[in-house]
């Protein structure tokens, strides 16, 4: 069973930074795709950022030239640097890897930016 743990959310102030980690339980080779997406209370989950395991990258409109995915193979670590953060930004973050036409997801990690 793919396992998937989020870390590093928090409070920020609007402006700041963040860093969050996706630890797999797994070579991220082995995922087709792999990303992150988020949930606002009130509001359905929405995709941040993916990539594919041919290379692509895709970001939402919201956060481009804001936020970067990137990834650590041999910690089987992926992460979201989030920069110039919003109150817009404030939700719970969840990680997403995509295997075999299956979607599994962690647990989610909150981050929330105060004006």
């Amino acid at each position: 069973q793919v396992q998937l743990v989020e870390s590093g959310g928090g409070l920020v102030q609007a402006g700041g930074s963040l860093r969050l980690s996706c630890a797999a339980s797994e070579s991220i080779f082995s995922f087709d795709a792999m990303g992150w997406y988020r949930q606002a209370p009130g509001k359905q989950r929405e995709l941040v950022t993916t990539f594919a395991r041919g290379g692509s990258t895709n970001y939402a409109g919201s956060v481009k030239g804001r936020f970067t995915i990137s990834r650590d193979n041999a910690q089987n670590t992926v992460y979201l640097q989030m920069n110039i953060l919003k109150p817009e930004d404030t939700a719970v973050y969840y990680c997403n890897a995509k295997k075999n036409w299956a979607s599994y997801w962690g647990q989610g990690t909150q981050v929330t930016v105060s004006s």
